[in-house]
């Protein structure tokens, strides 16, 4: 039973089964069905974090610079996260000592690679392309997850991954499928391939290695590899390619993407891996196009298409197929 005043869903067991860690967040224990019940709930609300980052990807081009969006947007993060997170971390130096490179290669791969190469990606190439690129990394963690962590996939949930994939080329393609055949591939491209490719090996070894830490006090060892890694980036780009501009427009731009695809998201992610998996959770990405269309429409007036909502109408049953327990 887990101590009062703490969650169980906030205990993690060390990898040699030694004692537990519990992370500092007050409230009832939950049952394993709550937790897994509250997961299924952040698969719906995640996707709007993410989204936020396309919106800023789109207008920030000219004020912040790649690395230096998510340098800020990590470092906000980071700082908002310790502040709850580290009495946990400052009690277990000998965890940090040993899995220290395994926060830096997670945070090579889900702050850098993920974060500053899209950035780049965006400005040479279109929306289009990013979410016919972004779209094949469920399918890839549902199969590495299933060979690989042995994760149960029956064929109710691989059915779930295959209708929610129809649903997000339907947007892709804007509902006329021929266009497959005339997607145009740019130098831009390229970047958004290897920040999907990590997005899959974050998300893989996220749920490949075991640790004793919390989701929060996790993430923020994490968040903080991730800013040791884009430090140096950072400042040569800044010195020798786009200096980013100070104002508060880009202060904004930075906040925006720290609490939101940043802290919000990445948090979630965490927690819904854990209580479901890497392969269900994958497939949260398909959610991203149809919340970008309603993000769009709301802030900057883009109409909402019938495209839309068909690929809607195969996403969202598509995920509930894929989140059902494997029998």
């Amino acid at each position: 039973m887990p101590a009062h005043g703490f969650s169980d869903a906030f205990y993690y067991n060390r990898p040699n089964g030694a004692h537990r860690v519990p992370c500092y967040f007050p409230g009832p224990p939950l049952t394993p069905e709550q937790r897994k019940q509250w997961a299924i709930v952040l698969i719906f609300i995640t996707p709007a974090f993410w989204s936020v980052n396309y919106l800023v990807g789109r207008s920030a081009v000219e004020t912040v610079a790649p690395h230096a969006l998510a340098f800020g947007r990590w470092l906000i993060a980071f700082l908002l996260l310790a502040a709850i997170s580290w009495r946990e971390i400052a009690a277990h130096p000998i965890a940090i000592r040993r899995e220290y490179r395994q926060f830096l290669a997670l945070g090579a791969l889900g702050m850098w690679i993920c974060g500053a190469f899209v950035y780049v990606g965006a400005r040479t190439t279109v929306a289009t392309n990013i979410a016919l690129i972004y779209s094949t990394s469920p399918v890839m963690i549902a199969l590495v997850s299933r060979f690989a962590l042995k994760e149960r996939m029956g064929a109710v949930q691989w059915s779930g991954v295959a209708l929610a994939f129809a649903g997000v080329l339907h947007i892709v393609v804007k509902g006329r499928w021929s266009g497959l055949s005339q997607v145009e591939f740019t130098a831009g491209d390229a970047w958004i391939l290897v920040a999907m490719l990590s997005w899959t090996a974050y998300s893989l070894l996220l749920r490949a290695w075991p640790s004793p830490f919390g989701p929060a006090a996790r993430l923020t060892l994490i968040m903080a590899g991730g800013l040791v890694v884009l430090a140096p980036f950072t400042v040569v780009e800044a010195l020798l390619f786009m200096p980013t501009q100070i104002s508060w427009t880009s202060f904004g731009y930075v906040s925006a993407v720290a609490l939101f695809p940043g802290l919000g998201a990445y948090l979630a992610y965490s927690y819904m891996q854990r209580e479901l998996g890497a392969a269900r959770v994958g497939v949260v990405l398909y959610l991203g196009p149809v919340y970008a269309a309603i993000t769009a429409w709301l802030v900057l007036g883009e109409p909402i298409r019938n495209f839309h909502w068909m690929g809607a109408l195969l996403i969202l049953p598509g995920i509930y197929l894929s989140t059902r327990p494997a029998r």
